[in-house]
């Protein structure tokens, strides 16, 4: 069997539908083919953060930035590790796509407070690069489409129903003075809404990652784009050096698809590979850990192209975060945010700090295997608090106790989610940790509660970390004493939210051979792609951005509208310092 389109997308993610949206606005037929049986991927379940620097809320806000700053940054990122023209790329055209996404009825704002990740580096920005999705009314999806499209994560709605956008968790988390307007303002809003409750479960107020995918899926339907669900990627086709096409599994029959002028790769990583995670990811490592979906990301996109000659990578790197596991949740959660609140610490097996627990979620996975080597201890990890947090914040999915006390919890979760003792002594020996290591890491964590300052690794020390800090909490937003009993720890293991590593591009998303050659047809873009970030992470955002952004170029240049550097002076000044050094 075989049928016909202009391009073919392989993945339904913010990529590859942006990708396909961008394809039918150029006048192009498009299909995409998705391996799962719900159209969105890990996007869907993502926070919908893009990081975009000199956008245009930047600007409407009064925010000043520079295609040459955001330059600098990411190269210091990057390390080397990705092109100084794929850099320069995704920089540049990077508000562009933002500003489409407008247009396509997408929109987004800047998080004006939320700092890179690495705020000490030069070109670095305290707010304004990270933008958080609009909210989305999903009856203009319908409820159709909305049962097409993979929910959230649990983690991501208050009392597992109603959405919440990164701004209202923020204020919420921080404990600011309008928090609690903002909880009843959304549970009201919420219980109103009788007519649309009779018909789904699932708020009509889409936000984060549900209102970008929901967003893009409209636009796809809206401009009539085919989708095949259930439909894995088997081979990709080539004639004559050129990729014409694909091979998928439909309704358990091998079906050929040509692509008369490209097929976009955009499955997501290898994270659900177990085999592949032991062939390149650091060790020990378990595809259980992900925060991703099951069933997807399992690499296929990668090995079909490395199958035509595709150079790999960066395939030893991941979008690291720590993860602990929820009973009869299909997936690790993501601990992203509650790790910076003031009153817990994180310890080893010998009841260590290693960590700035308020720091960026990779740099928090990549020091777990530091440490790990060094100790053999924080594989897992445990994150420890007492009374005074559990009353007053949430953690993974203990909601506060002063919203969800302990007798209303799950008895099957004590010891199996969260671990309680009256002692920290008895808390210890309860979870195999060392009693006087963990006694002498809280009463340092205290004696630096009362005095501001972290001697052992600055929590709190930069605007970043402060971002999540109770801005009750004096003199640092990020450290309370840890006095009160009982006693709580969690298991923390060292997960992801996906590979970075993969197929090697250039600046138009075209996938290269080992030689640097562009492989004609194939175009790669998202977690399927090698980063252009390199092993880093800038800031939020830092996986769908680029993924769209590429997806963007890489429809352009299928078009035959390739879409030019503009400031290869800063290519040309890096030459020039590269040639005096």
């Amino acid at each position: 069997m075989e049928t016909r389109f202009d391009v073919v997308v392989v993945g339904s993610g913010a990529g590859a539908l942006l990708s396909a949206v961008k394809a039918a606005d150029e006048g192009m037929t498009v299909l995409v083919v998705e391996k799962a049986d719900l159209v969105g991927g890990t996007s869907a379940t993502s926070g919908g953060g893009i990081w975009i620097p000199d956008n245009h809320d930047m600007r409407r806000r009064g925010i000043r930035d520079s295609v040459g700053a955001a330059f600098t940054y990411v190269k210091a990122c990057a390390k080397g590790q990705a092109s100084d023209e794929r850099i320069l790329a995704y920089v540049e055209t990077a508000r562009e796509m933002a500003m489409y996404l407008e247009q396509i009825g997408v929109s987004y704002r800047c998080m004006d407070k939320y700092a890179d990740y690495y705020p000490a580096m030069e070109g670095a920005m305290p707010g304004g690069r990270t933008m958080d999705p609009v909210k989305f009314n999903a009856a203009r999806l319908g409820i159709e489409g909305l049962n097409l499209m993979r929910n959230t994560n649990p983690g991501q709605l208050m009392f597992g129903r109603m959405t919440i956008d990164a701004f209202e968790a923020r204020s919420i988390l921080a404990r600011e003075r309008k928090g609690k307007w903002i909880i009843a303002r959304i549970m009201l809003r919420y219980m109103l809404d009788y007519p649309w409750r009779n018909k789904t479960r699932r708020d009509r107020r889409m936000t984060g990652g549900q209102a970008l995918v929901g967003g893009l899926f409209a636009a796809l339907r809206k401009r009539g784009g085919q989708v095949w669900l259930n439909t894995p990627l088997q081979e990709l086709q080539m004639e004559y050096g050129r990729v014409t096409g694909i091979v998928v599994q439909r309704d358990g029959v091998p079906v050929t698809v040509l692509a008369r002028k490209g097929v976009v790769l955009a499955a997501g990583g290898f994270e659900r590979n177990q085999a592949m995670r032991e062939q390149y990811l650091p060790q020990p490592t378990d595809q259980a850990w992900t925060a991703t979906p099951p069933v997807c990301n399992s690499g296929d996109a990668i090995r079909a192209g490395e199958q035509v000659g595709a150079a790999l990578h960066l395939m030893a790197h991941t979008w690291g975060a720590p993860t602990l596991s929820v009973p009869k949740e299909e997936k690790f959660r993501a601990l992203f945010v509650e790790r910076s609140l003031p009153g817990c610490l994180v310890v080893n097996a010998q009841g260590r700090r290693f960590v700035n627990e308020s720091g960026p979620y990779p740099e928090f996975q990549q020091a777990m295997y530091a440490d790990h080597a060094r100790t053999g201890g924080a594989i897992p990890a445990w994150i420890i608090f007492d009374a005074d947090f559990r009353h007053k914040y949430p953690m993974g999915p203990l909601m506060p106790g002063s919203a969800m006390p302990d007798h209303r919890m799950r008895k099957s979760w004590l010891e199996t989610v969260y671990w309680k003792d009256d002692t920290l002594e008895g808390l210890a020996a309860r979870i195999g940790v060392d009693g006087a290591g963990l006694q002498e890491s809280v009463a340092r964590m205290n004696a630096y509660a009362a005095s501001g300052k972290d001697l052992e690794f600055d929590r709190g020390g930069n605007v970043f970390d402060r971002y999540y800090g109770d801005v009750s909490v004096k003199p640092n937003p990020n450290l309370a004493p840890i006095a009160k009993g009982p006693f709580y720890a969690m298991k923390l293991f060292p997960g992801d939210i996906g590979t970075k590593g993969g197929l090697l591009t250039d600046q138009h998303a075209r996938v290269l051979t080992a030689a640097g050659k562009p492989i004609e047809g194939l175009y790669c873009i998202g977690n399927s792609s090698a980063s252009v970030m390199g092993p880093a992470y800038p800031g939020a955002g830092s996986t769908l951005g680029p993924a769209m952004t590429f997806g963007f170029k890489a429809v352009a240049h299928i078009a035959g509208k390739p879409i030019a550097l503009q400031r290869v002076d800063l290519l040309q000044r890096r030459e020039a310092r590269e040639t005096v050094a």
